[in-house]
This record gives C-alpha cells, sequence and structure tokens, in this order.
C-alpha cells in the first residue's frame, strides 16, 4: 500500500507540474499576445488676442489637454496602436485604433477626430504655427471634409510603389455623431454612406528632391430633396510642397460641391512659405481665399512667428481677413493679433 500510495503521488505530482507548465505557457502566451504601453501626454496653451474694429473682452484665453497613446503587438506580427484625445476642460475630442498587418498595410478607425482621408489636406500647405485661417481669427471659409464628419474607417496599403502613400477611407454614415460601444449612431444628417481617395508622392517617386506632390478626391451620397438639396456630395484636392534650405513654400486648389441645390460650390485656393532661421525660430506668411458660387470671395492673410525653448513655444499671428463668411458688409473686414505660449509635459 505505501508502495502504491508512493507511486500515486510521484504520478500527482509530475501531472501537476505538467499541468502548472502549461498553464504557465498558456499566459505567458496570452500575455505576449497582449503585452503593451500605455503612455500619457499633455499640454496647455496661453493666449492673448487683440481684435480691431470689434469687442475683443477678456483677451485671456487657456487650452488645456491630454491624451492617452497604447501599443502593442500580437503573436501573429500585427501590431496595435491606440489613441484617445481629450481637449479643453477634459472634452472627449476624438478616439482611433491602428491596427496595421504585414503584407496588406494599416487600418485605422476613427471616431470623432478628422484627418482622415482628403480632410488632411484641407490645407496643407506649410506653417510654423497654424494656417492662415486658423490662428485665432476665421474668415470663416467652407473647406473639403470628405467622409471625417463621422466614424471613418481607412486603409493606408503596403503595397504602393516606393515613394507613394495611398488612404482609402470609408464612412457608412459622413455626418453622423460618433456612436458608443453596441450602440448605433443617431442619425439627423443630410450625407450617407461615402469613401476618400488620397495620394501623396515624395522623391522616391519623382526623383525631385524636397518635393512633395498630394492630391485626392471624394464622393458621399446624400439625402436629397427638391427644395435645398439636389445632388451628393463631391470634393477635390491637388497641391505640391518644396522644401529647399530653410525655406519651404507650397501652394494647392481645392473644389467643395456641397449638392445644394443653390450656390454650394467653392473653389478654394491656398498657398504658404515658411523659413527656419535657425533651430528653435521659424517666421512665415500664409494666404487662404475660398470663392463661392454666385457668391463672394473670403480671404484670410497670417504673418507669423515661432520660437521654441525646450517644452515652451511661443508664437505670434498678424492676421487679416476679408468678407469672412462670404459678407462683403464692413463688420466682415477684420483684423487681429495673436500671441500664444504652448506648454508641453
Amino acid at each position: 500500500m505505501n508502495t502504491n500510495n508512493n507511486k500515486k503521488e510521484l504520478i500527482m505530482n509530475k501531472l501537476n507540474k505538467i499541468g502548472a507548465s502549461a498553464l504557465c505557457g498558456s499566459l505567458a502566451a496570452f500575455s505576449a499576445a497582449n503585452a503593451g504601453d500605455l503612455t500619457v501626454s499633455g499640454g496647455a496653451d496661453l493666449t492673448w488676442i487683440s481684435l480691431s474694429d470689434q469687442v475683443t473682452g477678456n483677451p485671456i484665453g487657456m487650452g488645456s489637454n491630454f491624451g492617452l497613446a497604447g501599443s502593442g503587438e500580437l503573436e501573429n506580427g500585427w501590431t496595435v496602436d491606440l489613441s484617445i484625445a481629450m481637449t479643453n476642460a477634459n472634452a472627449y475630442s476624438n478616439t482611433s485604433v491602428t491596427v496595421t498587418v504585414p503584407g496588406v498595410g494599416a487600418i485605422l478607425v476613427n471616431q470623432g477626430g478628422s484627418g482622415t482621408g482628403i480632410d488632411r489636406y484641407d490645407d496643407n500647405t506649410p506653417t510654423v504655427w497654424e494656417e492662415a485661417d486658423g490662428a485665432g481669427l476665421s474668415a470663416g471659409i467652407t473647406t473639403i471634409a470628405g467622409t471625417s464628419g463621422g466614424a471613418t474607417i481607412e486603409l493606408k496599403p503596403e503595397a504602393t510603389p516606393d515613394g507613394l502613400t495611398a488612404y482609402i477611407a470609408f464612412s457608412p454614415n459622413a455626418d453622423d455623431e460618433p456612436a458608443s460601444d453596441k450602440a448605433a449612431g443617431t442619425g439627423g444628417g443630410t450625407l450617407d454612406s461615402g469613401w476618400d481617395l488620397a495620394v501623396e508622392a515624395s522623391e522616391d517617386l519623382h526623383g525631385v528632391g524636397g518635393l512633395t506632390i498630394y492630391g485626392g478626391m471624394s464622393e458621399v451620397n446624400q439625402f436629397q430633396n427638391a427644395t435645398t438639396i439636389s445632388g451628393d456630395s463631391s470634393e477635390r484636392v491637388v497641391g505640391i510642397k518644396y522644401a529647399s534650405g530653410g525655406f519651404t513654400v507650397g501652394f494647392q486648389q481645392s473644389r467643395d460641391d456641397t449638392g445644394l441645390a443653390t450656390n454650394g460650390e467653392y473653389d478654394n485656393t491656398a498657398y504658404s512659405v515658411t523659413f527656419n532661421v535657425n533651430d528653435d525660430l521659424s517666421i512665415g506668411y500664409g494666404h487662404v481665399e475660398s470663392t463661392k458660387e454666385n457668391s463672394n470671395t473670403a480671404e484670410a492673410d497670417s504673418l507669423q512667428a515661432s520660437y521654441t525653448m525646450g517644452g515652451a513655444t511661443f508664437s505670434i499671428a498678424e492676421i487679416d481677413v476679408s468678407n469672412q463668411s462670404y459678407s462683403t458688409a464692413a463688420t466682415s473686414q477684420l483684423d487681429a493679433t495673436v500671441i500664444s505660449l504652448g506648454l508641453a509635459f
């Protein structure tokens, strides 16, 4: 009996060791498949704005934000990247998840944000701080947006020629609010499903050093009625950027056909030049204009400078706006000075 008991104990011990080894192996595999890093970053912008010919009120402004960034790699070689952005006053901005599949490309699911499809080229001309229409005094210009107004799936394919980058975006509802987990969108917009195609060519493709050529198109289905909407939304953009020494110049044109029954087409032009005085100081000038069908041309000009000291960036912009929101009224001719101190943590 003692001998048999000893044998049973020996067998049980071996089985326990085998089971423990198998469990540890499984846990290790699970851990390897889900291991990753999550980081937090943040910053603040302190601004002072002076508006001519209109009421400024308190000129002191502040923007604070933080973001979460996660990354990991699965056992099959796929990589996963997560981005969650919170804007001023801890208000949710957007979330994106990117899964990179070797041999296929990067698949991005974006919710609540912008910068997918051709929206990345709404104004892609070079800047030292902000584009001419985005430094604090808006010209009220209608720009291209593609499908970025709703949750979007975008593919950046891997199988493209050297020097060519492509983005293919699709949204089942291009202006619907982002939906929560396991929930449907609220609907209510005029846009339906649509797609974007954006491409960018660099020196490796065309052979000209410092030159980048880009362009894109978007087609979005739209609910139509006889009174206000007579067609689908269609957008196009083409542009170039050229860098040499400390100088970078850019020029682009875009067209936005909103599908409205009357006065629904916009032709936009933007150009700019920047110069890096040294590693810390940059100056630049930007111009953007937009002509509305059977209406006026809205314009914005901005002269800017930016100086960086470690995690602090001091920026200033002189802005002049003509025909804000396509109006020729005297109150639509504006100018402003905006000063900003940006802090990164």
